[in-house]
């Protein structure tokens, strides 16, 4: 065990010593290698500044070959809305740009005049031509904003190049075409390429005119406080109370007039429903009526066919002379009244009518 541990450190020791030496070695060679060539400071120098240079003129190329398209915001106020406006169109120019839209208002009791220009200015001149508009009076806020389409750019132009190399070489096989169904293919995918080509050249030229030219969006406000609506007597308030009733007359009348046209289906439709249902009960009245008095004839036939049927039956006893039998008083008969107030009259009671008799056979002589 101690053997080990002495050999363990007699290893770290060698090891420790030849680490000491090679930084000795390597700290005595620095210098030697400074008084060997003293000139190697300068050129290092030069180098140096060489090397910036070279990195600023790349950084240059690289932003010559970005493609951004800047759009911005400008809010001015003025004192004269329509003379700034001119001024704006004259500055716009001489940088050479152009407006591609304008809008003025008219001032008012309610609002002040205004104006809205959407301008075009070449990107190179987009500084000079912002430094020239803030003369026209006091800017209220300014925003910028810069779009980098580098990537969309690269992209066209790739295309752009593959599809011109495919129409060229499909332009060269028309003339080599030996059938007529190859002349037809051919012509069909040259017109098919063609007008992909069309497409992705329209769609670079339009960012080649966002790129060439920024636009900036002007909006020119008259300088003066609008004017309080606020009524501050009592006249001035009984006019805003008719103006506001008379306004909201008006408006009850455009709403009826519009709703007029929509309610005239309703009521139509409105009078159909109550005909028909004004139809239906007048039939349901009818029929029961009609039942009511078939209901009341049948009862009286009834009646009227019971009464001949006893008489016929008497004429026929008395034809064969049989005497009939003597029917006993009718019970329903009133009995005589009694007189003297106190007597009180017996309740009548009302009591069937007894059946017709058969006629009795006559005895044989």
């Amino acid at each position: 065990m101690k053997r080990t541990i002495l050999a363990s450190a007699a290893v770290l020791a060698v090891v420790l010593l030849a680490g000491c030496s090679a930084s000795q070695g390597s700290s005595s060679s620095g210098p030697a290698i400074d008084q060997s060539s003293p000139d190697l400071g300068p050129q290092s120098a030069e180098g140096g500044d060489s090397g910036t240079l070279a990195e600023g003129s790349t950084e240059s190329e690289a932003r010559a070959d970005q493609s951004i398209i800047t759009t911005g915001w400008i809010s001015i106020t003025v004192d004269d809305a329509i003379a700034a406006t001119d001024e704006a169109i004259a500055l716009v120019d001489s940088f050479e740009g152009r407006v591609d839209s304008r809008s003025q208002q008219v001032g008012s009791d309610d609002s002040r005049a205004s104006a809205q220009l959407t301008v075009r200015i070449p990107a190179d001149e987009l500084d000079e031509a912002i430094a020239g508009l803030r003369e026209l009076g006091t800017v209220d806020s300014v925003s910028l904003d810069a779009s980098d389409v580098t990537l969309q750019v690269r992209d066209l132009d790739a295309q752009i190049k593959a599809l011109q190399a495919s129409v060229d070489r499909l332009l060269a096989l028309v003339d080599s075409a030996a059938t007529t169904a190859d002349l037809v293919e051919l012509e069909t995918a040259i017109s098919d390429r063609q007008g992909q080509l069309d497409s992705l050249k329209s769609q670079k030229q339009y960012l080649s005119d966002q790129i060439s030219y920024s636009t900036i969006t002007l909006d020119l406000q008259e300088e003066g406080a609008i004017p309080s609506s606020v009524p501050g007597d009592f006249w001035s308030g009984l006019a805003a109370g008719w103006a506001s009733l008379t306004a909201a007359l008006s408006g009850l009348v455009v709403v009826i007039g519009v709703l007029i046209p929509w309610l005239l289906p309703f009521a139509v439709i409105a009078a159909v429903v109550v005909l028909i249902v004004a139809l239906t009960r007048r039939g349901s009245r009818r029929s029961a009526n009609a039942r009511t008095v078939q209901s009341g004839a049948g009862s009286d036939a009834a009646r009227g066919s019971a009464a001949p049927a006893g008489a016929a039956g008497v004429a026929g006893a008395e034809g064969a002379g049989a005497t009939p039998q003597p029917q006993a008083p009718h019970a329903a008969s009133t009995p005589p009244q009694q007189s003297g107030p106190s007597q009180e009259q017996p309740p009548h009671t009302p009591q069937t009518p007894q059946p017709p008799q058969s006629p009795q056979t006559p005895p044989a002589v």
